[in-house]
């Protein structure tokens, strides 16, 4: 199979599909790469290195969209619609159910679309999506940290505080793995940690790892107002996977905050967990709404590109090469949980998050491979 590998173009959107080390492991399962120059550099790979894993360089975006299965880190943007073209494999992070454009143009153009968020692994994980979690719940602490400084019109206080001053409050709406991460990057700074969900399950888990250093509430709609009411910092990191994220905080809820609070919405990619939440960039990472800073920067990981691509790539790798060693069909049709991750496939929606979100018509993968 031929593998593009095109130059994400995304605002500030440094990570990239595959690694040199990735390319190797591609030719060498007897596969062709095209390599996008400049591709990698945002990640610290030259084009040399993708040279001499046997990768084809290639001039411009259209070239390497001319391949059999695109692999990409974010999801198209408008300028790329132009490459969609019918049995055209693309994998890469998705997101459809709060992106409707891009599901309608996938649909119509007929692209076989692997969206990395919901491949399913053992015991339900969502392998692909777990690295990013991980990286995103730590970034967030790191972000809303910065955020909270008085110069960017935060509260001025210091999560970790000072011998005779006391800390700063953090509120993780979440325990997944997003959540997790930030609780252990908070408690690592020395925070006054608070974490909600609505599974006891969870809870439980979080109680045995971090206790006595944090306290864990069931996300109640009384329990998620009194906790944001008292933080310096809220992380969203409730999501559902390929479904557009629950609205745990309302705009008429801003008001109970501190002024000068920071909410950093890690769910922004599914629609985000405050309504008044909208994708921000890196270039423009917050905004302010009621006195509350929102940081909302849909691609978080990719300030990180390094660490990213390494962490991502660990886990897309071995679905990837199943695609191209066996093909789409006959790869999802060994692997249910790769199946899972077929989000649209010859012009239909297959999976039901995404239809139910813009009223599409849902088709059982399971009848068309």
């Amino acid at each position: 199979m031929i593998i593009g590998l095109p130059k994400e173009i995304k605002n500030n959107e440094f990570r990239v599909g595959l690694t040199p080390g990735n390319v190797s492991d591609y030719i060498q399962a007897g596969h062709a790469v095209l390599v996008e120059k400049g591709a990698g550099i945002g990640s610290g790979y030259s084009d040399e290195e993708y040279a001499q894993a046997g990768a084809t360089l290639v001039n411009t975006a259209a070239e390497a969209w001319n391949a059999e299965m695109v692999v990409k880190v974010k999801e198209p943007v408008t300028a790329e619609y132009g490459y969609f073209r019918e049995g055209l494999i693309l994998y890469t992070y998705l997101h459809l159910a709060d992106n409707e454009p891009l599901t309608r143009e996938l649909l119509n153009k007929k692209v076989n679309s692997v969206a990395y968020e919901t491949i399913v692994g053992r015991g339900n994980s969502l392998p692909c999506l777990a690295p990013m979690s991980h990286i995103a719940g730590r970034l967030a602490i790191q972000e809303g940290a910065k955020y909270l400084e008085k110069a960017y019109g935060g509260r001025g206080v210091l999560l970790s505080g000072v011998p005779g001053v006391s800390c700063g409050k953090v509120v993780v709406l979440g325990g997944g793995n997003v959540g997790t991460n930030a609780c252990k990057a908070a408690i690592g700074i020395g925070a006054d940690v608070t974490v909600l969900d609505i599974s006891l399950d969870r809870l439980s888990y979080l109680d045995d790892m971090f206790f006595p250093q944090i306290t864990t509430l069931y996300a109640s709609r009384g329990n998620i107002l009194a906790a944001i009411k008292e933080a310096d910092l809220v992380i969203g990191a409730v999501l559902v996977p390929g479904a557009v994220a629950p609205k745990l905080i309302r705009k008429e809820d801003l008001k109970l905050m501190k002024p000068g609070a920071v909410i950093v919405d890690v769910a922004i990619d599914q629609g985000g967990n405050a309504e008044t939440s909208h994708a921000t960039t890196h270039d423009e990472p917050i905004y302010e709404v009621d006195g509350v800073i929102h940081y909302c920067v849909a691609n978080m990981p990719g300030a990180v590109a390094r660490t990213s691509t390494q962490a991502l790539t660990n886990a897309t790798l071995p679905y990837g090469l199943k695609i191209a060693s066996k093909g789409l069909e006959k790869a999802c049709a060994d692997d249910k949980g790769l199946l899972e991750g077929l989000n649209c496939y010859d012009g239909k929606c297959t999976y039901q998050g995404v239809a139910e979100a813009f009223g599409l018509e849902y088709v059982d993968p399971v009848n068309l491979i």
